[in-house]
């Protein structure tokens, strides 16, 4: 509050009142007159000085609010009608996401990237933002995000064109930005990192022909759009430590060694074990990372190993069961042959058998061996759909049933289901060969000397980078990707990525106690309406906010707030 003077001219007189001042949602201060004194001529008769008195007047009131925190007076007129364009909503839930991205200092990096260069270094920040902030609580469009931009109370002084600048700006430090968090990770959460986690995903394009990048392969959502590889490492803890884009028709298996050299160039660490899946268990990894030095835990395909393997698997001697009997498992010491292949200067492919010793833990579980019958049951029952009404079915609409009927052609220019001489029938022995190994798991690993439940665990810790693509798909709804020109495609999985790094840290930060959605569906209710000035009105909370506050040391609980408290509490974020 202050002392507001006013000259009329008509009266010719100073008019003393209190007023307070504040800022509309578009920023622009605007004043309320709270109380009037009146002329400073006509005060003249009471007071000695009107302009001094008031003065400390005005100073009490300010004194007495702070102390007291008397509570301001709303006043509704229902008369009044909102203009056409209004929306008051404001979110400040991101708090939280800002607490992150200042403590990983990702403002700093892109501020000291950006400051010699033609650029506005804070824009570039501000839209990166805006970019991550809006992916974690409400993904959509570059388009509608720009559109809802003033959801946060952030400078979103910038245009659209401006933002599509921006990715490209972004994109040639795709590289070393994830370099920078991951730095700062390390430094404030000091992962042990003796096993890395390494899987490999896909994300589909809206669009019908191929390019460069965006190109068909094996989609791993069973769509025929052209699409791209990521392969994506993370740590021990469960935090993302780096990624990497490939070409849509690049095999799985071929991403893996790429990924590693990148990883031990540029994040100068020792030895580490390398855990993955089945997928990319080849004999070229295997012989490089042990090569390098490096370790492996991998699954191995029980149903595509050869006939030795299976035998060990289903030989019962050896097993060491529970109490139960829902659960067994036994190891062995014993070298494999690996097929590595390498082209010769004229492209020919040049396979050659190498032997690599290695332990090899099985285990088997009865509630695994259910699963696996349930997730095979819809198939074979399409299958015998498949028998009785073969018009009804072509290639593409019959994957993973059609490996269980007997006699199956397909036109290999139309896809469609030939008529054969031999009748179509349910392939019985197939079924029950798979049935066999239900509920078993293979585990190969170079680490010898750990024990069968420490090779188990560090396997089992693969979910979490399974699940972590399934937040990118889910929460983040990283695809399908409307962006189309090169470098604005790497720079939306990069901001899909920050995104992915702040809800994790979060997660770690509360000991995993919520999932990924849970806080950033908390996070995104967490909103206040503009109802008066620049006083704002807040409408939810729950047990996640008052976690997430109790953590972060950010009060979510309160009920009203001023523009001023709420700018104080997102500038301490930034600190």
């Amino acid at each position: 509050m202050y002392l507001q003077k006013v000259f009329d001219k008509r009266r010719n007189k100073t008019y003393l009142s209190v007023a307070r001042g504040y800022r509309d949602k578009d920023g622009k201060v605007k004043h309320k007159t709270l109380q009037y004194f009146g002329a400073v001529e006509d005060l003249k008769n009471t007071y000695e000085d009107p302009i001094a008195h008031f003065k400390e007047v005005v100073k009490k009131m300010n004194d007495e609010e702070k102390i007291n925190k008397q509570p301001i007076t709303i006043k509704l007129n229902k008369n009044d009608h909102l203009e056409i364009g209004t929306d008051n909503l404001k979110n400040f839930g991101y708090s939280a996401l800002s607490k992150i991205y200042h403590e990983l200092e990702i403002d700093e990096f892109i501020i000291k990237k950006f400051k010699d260069r033609n650029v506005a270094e804070f824009k570039i920040n501000n839209i990166l933002k805006l970019l991550v902030y809006a992916r974690c609580l409400f993904p959509d469009s570059k388009k509608s995000t720009y559109e809802n931009k003033d959801v946060f109370f952030e400078n979103t002084n910038f245009s659209l064109k401006e933002i599509y600048n921006a990715l490209g700006y972004i994109e040639p430090f795709k590289d070393i930005i994830q370099h920078h968090i991951y730095d700062h990770i390390q430094e404030q959460y000091q992962p042990k990192n003796e096993a890395i986690f390494y899987d490999v995903t896909n994300y589909y394009f809206e669009i019908d022909d191929s390019d460069e990048l965006r190109k068909k392969g094996v989609n791993k959502e069973h769509r025929p759009n052209p699409i791209v590889q990521m392969g994506l490492f993370m740590d021990s803890l469960g935090l993302p430590m780096c990624y990497k884009l490939f070409e849509g028709n690049t095999n799985d298996c071929l991403t893996l060694k790429p990924m590693v050299q990148e990883l031990q160039k540029n994040y100068e660490i020792g030895k580490v074990v390398v855990v993955a899946d089945k997928g990319l268990n080849t004999g070229n990894n295997i012989v490089y990372n042990k090569a390098i030095g490096n370790g492996y835990v991998m699954s191995l395909s029980i149903r595509g190993s050869n006939a030795e393997m299976k035998k060990f698997v289903l030989d019962e001697s050896g097993y060491e069961y529970n109490s139960d009997k829902t659960y067994k498992k036994k190891s062995r010491l014993y070298p494999r042959e690996v097929i590595v292949t390498k082209k010769d200067k004229n492209g020919k492919v040049i396979k050659r058998k190498v032997l690599v010793d290695e332990k090899q833990v099985i285990f088997w579980s009865a509630d695994y061996a259910k699963r696996a019958k349930m997730e095979r049951q819809p198939a074979i029952e399409k299958a015998k759909d498949l028998i009785g009404n073969v018009q009804k079915y072509n290639k593409k609409n019959c994957v993973g049933a059609s490996k269980y009927v007997k006699h199956l052609v397909f036109d290999k220019k139309t896809g469609e289901i030939i008529e054969a001489k031999s009748q179509l029938s349910l392939d019985e022995d197939r079924i029950a060969e798979e049935e066999k190994y239900d509920g078993y798991y293979a585990i190969v690993t170079s680490e010898m000397d750990k024990t069968d439940n420490e090779i188990i665990d560090i396997y089992r810790g693969l979910w979490r980078i399974e699940e972590t693509f399934k937040v990118t798909k889910s929460e983040l709804d990283a695809r399908p990707v409307f962006v189309s020109r090169k470098e604005h495609i790497e720079a939306h999985f990069l901001t899909c990525y920050i995104a992915l790094v702040l809800s994790r840290v979060l997660q770690h930060k509360l000991d995993k106690k919520y999932s990924v959605g849970k806080l950033l569906e908390s996070l995104s209710k967490c909103n206040c309406y503009n109802i008066q000035e620049n006083y704002y009105l807040f409408n939810y909370y729950d047990e996640v906010l008052k976690d997430i506050g109790e953590k972060l040391n950010i009060d979510f609980s309160l009920k009203n707030r001023s523009l001023q408290e709420i700018k104080k509490v997102l500038g301490t974020t930034k600190k």
